[in-house]
């Protein structure tokens, strides 16, 4: 029994800090751009095309 009066107020406290940390991203505007990210971690300016085979 002591065991869960340890346990639950643990899981209760880690649970609210996720929840915070997940609404202060959500507020400081870390999901604002999902797509861009994964664009620019495929774009290489630098890359040239290739020349076309005759």
């Amino acid at each position: 029994m002591s065991a869960l009066a340890w346990l639950i107020p643990c899981a209760l406290a880690l649970g609210g800090l996720g929840l915070a940390a997940f609404l202060w991203a959500l507020n400081s505007g870390q999901f604002g751009d999902l797509e861009g990210a994964g664009w620019r971690a495929i774009q290489d300016d630098g890359d040239k095309p290739l020349p076309p085979e005759d």
